[in-house]
This record gives structure tokens, C-alpha cells and sequence, in this order.
């Protein structure tokens, strides 16, 4: 059965490790590769056991090491081709271009539907990840809810998710006027709320786990993102957990 762990979230990096028959794809790499490597080891992951490289945008937090880690490991990397083009990784010996609205590929034993999403990016997506009638959807990095986004994650067994900012926060808090409005637009980064509204459209039975990420550290408090996600489901309570800018989750299995 598919399990995942982030190996650290927010603004200053982001990876997540998704894991399914045999397959080890690490979604984005915003950390230098040294740094990457040091948390799948304290994670208890040998780096060596990577099988590729999937990164959802051009950003540096989620694409900073992707092309020294890809070099030194000799793995392939998957992204759209606007990614590449807006990107700067240097060489890659084993590239692999797909279409943010194109259709499920496959990384050995994951089968992953790319699903495009409002970014401040050239050609950014999100992720659903299918293996053994389980599915894990990732949805950060995203400015509003689009139909295609309702549809794509729809049913899912786990769901990492991204809340943002608070909006309060937001607006009282240190970020000049127009980094407000970027974070705050609809090709910027989904609050408390736009998470909230998504929660309550879609199938939350069949959850076994929601897991909030890309938390900002100024806009945003824990409390405030619970009150939030719980007011649409008290019962997502035992389900729900938060990841951290600064240490990897341990493993979310969806057996």
C-alpha cells in the first residue's frame, strides 16, 4: 500500500516522499542535495533508493536541489515543460516532460495524475498519486479552487493540504503590499478558508489521513488552521496533523 512523508514544508523548502510497491518518488526538492540527503537519513531513508524526481513548479522552494540530486544520484526527473524552461537546473542526463493537463503517467509502480492549478508559475501543477485502489492527493502552492481541481481530488484515501495563511494575519502582518496581494491572489497560495471550502466538497469518509502543509510562519498559527479545518468536520480530528518547516513527518501509511 502507498505511504508518504514530507521531508520538511513551507517557505523556505519543501519535499515530500511518496513510496508504493517498491517505488520511492520524491515529490520537489527546495533544500540544497546535501541537506536533502541528510533528512531522508534522519528519516531513516538511504538516498540511494530514490527512484525519481517529480517537481510541481519553478520556485526555489520546491526546485533548489532538484538538479545537483538528480547528478548525484542518476535519477530521472519528471516536470512540464514550462517548469523546465522557466527553471535553472543545469544538465539533466534522464528528463522527462509531460503537459500539466495531460493525462496519468506512470513512475514504476505509481500511476500519477498531473492536475494544473493557479500558480505564479510558467506551467505549475499538483499531484494525485494512485497504487492498489488507494489514492494520496497533494495540493499546495495553488491560488483559488478551480472545477478541475474539485474533480481531481474528489475521493482520496490521504490528502496533503496546503493552508497557507490566515488571512487576518495577512493583511496585519509584515509583508509589504504587494507580496500581501501575491500570497493572497488567485495565482498566489490558498488560506485557512479556500483549504476549508475544498474540505467541505469533497469525500471526507474515506480520508485516513489530512495533512496540512506549506504553513506560513508569519501569516498563519496552528490553532487557527484547526479551528478552521474542524469547523467543516469535527471528526477529521484524530485524522489531522500539521507539517513543519524544520523536521520530517514519520510515515503517513493508507493500508
Amino acid at each position: 500500500m502507498p505511504r508518504f512523508l514530507s521531508l520538511g514544508s513551507g517557505s523556505r523548502g519543501n519535499a515530500t516522499l511518496i513510496e508504493a510497491g517498491g517505488t520511492r518518488v520524491l515529490l520537489d526538492c527546495g533544500y540544497s542535495a546535501r541537506e536533502l540527503a541528510a533528512r531522508l537519513v534522519d528519516a531513516g531513508v538511504d538516498p540511494d533508493r530514490l527512484d525519481a524526481i517529480l517537481v510541481t513548479h519553478e520556485h526555489g522552494d520546491h526546485i533548489r536541489g532538484v538538479g545537483a540530486l538528480a547528478r548525484r544520484y542518476r535519477l530521472p526527473v519528471w516536470m512540464t515543460r514550462g517548469t523546465w524552461l522557466a527553471s535553472d537546473c543545469g544538465e539533466l542526463a534522464d528528463l522527462h516532460l509531460f503537459h500539466a493537463h495531460g493525462e496519468p503517467f506512470s513512475i514504476g509502480a505509481l500511476r500519477i495524475q498531473p492536475v494544473a492549478v493557479p500558480h505564479d508559475a510558467r506551467e505549475p501543477c499538483q499531484f494525485v498519486f494512485s497504487h492498489a485502489g488507494r489514492r494520496l492527493g497533494v495540493l499546495t502552492d495553488t491560488g483559488c479552487i478551480t472545477p478541475r481541481i474539485l474533480t481531481a481530488y474528489a475521493e482520496l484515501d490521504a490528502l496533503l493540504l496546503e493552508c497557507n495563511h490566515d488571512t487576518r494575519m495577512l493583511a496585519e502582518g509584515p509583508y509589504p503590499p504587494a507580496l500581501q496581494r501575491r500570497v493572497g491572489g488567485d495565482l498566489g497560495h490558498l488560506n485557512n478558508h479556500q483549504a476549508a471550502s475544498l474540505l467541505a466538497r469533497i469525500a471526507r469518509a474515506s480520508l485516513r489521513h489530512l495533512v496540512v502543509g506549506h504553513i506560513s510562519e508569519k501569516n498563519n498559527q496552528a490553532g487557527r488552521v484547526r479551528e478552521t479545518l474542524l469547523a467543516v468536520d469535527p471528526g477529521l480530528e484524530p485524522r489531522l496533523s500539521l507539517l513543519r518547516q524544520d523536521r520530517a513527518s514519520g510515515w503517513y501509511e493508507m493500508e
